[in-house]
């Protein structure tokens, strides 16, 4: 072999270049009757797939670098999220007719500051531990807000002890199996009420790399891609929990994170390393929503009139379509 050619099957010096793995064009592998075969096969085609796609990426990437300025602008990848349905009921900032309905709805005086949040948690009859930490958790999250346990009253009843003492929000959080998994919010005197499935509930000693607990300072709050009416909405409801004013000395962090109908909640503190960089730290607990139910009046679950009911066969007929 001449120089700068690579060692043959027959060549003595060194071992032999690996083969690159072949398949036909009709090859399937969930031919493989073999089940360890046939998992060994696969893995080799997706290595093999992974090897073709990063040459792809590295030839793309030293093609821009050699046309410098006149390379073409990075296409924009498809995600679920660009190619969103469009919403008719999507909300413009700038529309009169939001901007009146908001002047004028149930959550009007804790914007206009003419009334400051406070919040009844309470739970499912006989709760168990961690839902109990998990209520405990969320009332150092909420400024103003308190933990009362049900002892088997129904929230009929609750309601008017509620709005007699002044609270403006009732949070029940449920229970299955001795864990979280539902959340009914209400907003008192004159609702509306808010029924969510709750899931991946996550404490704070069940969260890496967490930072001290929480200060007793009011949390700014963010809120994400709450884009329709009924987002509008929820977005609201959700605002309405925390004062209007808040402490930036305690550097503390609220967000409601709304992707594909998924809310995320997070509670983060965050300190400026620099002019532009920021360090973060999560406190916990944090959970995921998916809303199941929007009633107008506070909680009547026999009686009550539904703004929006979620219902999955009729609505989630496209992956692309979302309703908040």
């Amino acid at each position: 072999a001449g120089e700068g050619s690579g060692p043959g099957p027959s060549d003595g010096a060194g071992p032999p270049a690996p083969e690159r793995v072949l398949f036909p064009p009709t090859f399937s592998v969930s031919e493989i009757k073999n089940k360890q075969r046939r998992h060994f096969m696969f893995l080799r085609w997706k290595q093999q797939q992974r090897k073709e796609k990063l040459a792809l990426k590295k030839k793309r990437r030293k093609e821009r670098e050699a046309l410098g300025d006149k390379a073409p602008p990075k296409a924009i990848p498809k995600t679920i999220e660009n190619q969103r349905v469009y919403d008719e009921t999507t909300v413009d900032p700038n529309d009169e007719e939001v901007a009146f309905d908001e002047a004028t709805d149930e959550f009007a005086p804790y914007f206009n500051r003419q009334t400051v949040p406070k919040i009844l948690i309470t739970t499912s009859d006989r709760p168990r531990g961690r839902t109990v930490r998990f209520c405990e958790q969320l009332a150092t999250v909420i400024p103003n807000s308190h933990v009362f346990y049900r002892r088997g009253l129904a929230l009929k009843r609750i309601i008017p002890q509620c709005i007699a003492r002044d609270f403006t929000d009732l949070i029940v959080i449920n229970e299955d199996r001795k864990i979280p998994n539902g959340l009914v919010l209400s907003h008192l005197p004159d609702g509306p009420t808010a029924h969510f499935r709750m899931s991946s509930v996550r404490l704070r000693k069940e969260i890496k790399r967490k930072g001290k607990e929480p200060t007793e300072h009011v949390p700014e709050v963010i809120l994400n891609n709450f884009t329709t009416r009924l987002g509008h909405s929820i977005g609201r409801m959700f605002a309405a929990l925390f004062p209007h004013d808040p402490q930036f000395i305690g550097r503390q962090v609220a967000t409601f994170h709304n992707q594909r109908d998924y809310i995320f909640f997070r509670f983060h503190r965050y300190i400026f390393k620099s002019e532009k960089k920021v360090g973060i730290q999560e406190l916990g607990p944090r959970f995921t929503l998916k809303l199941r139910s929007l009633q107008k009046g506070t909680f009547d679950s026999k009686f009550g009139e539904y703004e929006w009911i979620h219902k999955r066969r009729e609505m989630d007929t496209s992956r692309r379509k979302f309703h908040l």
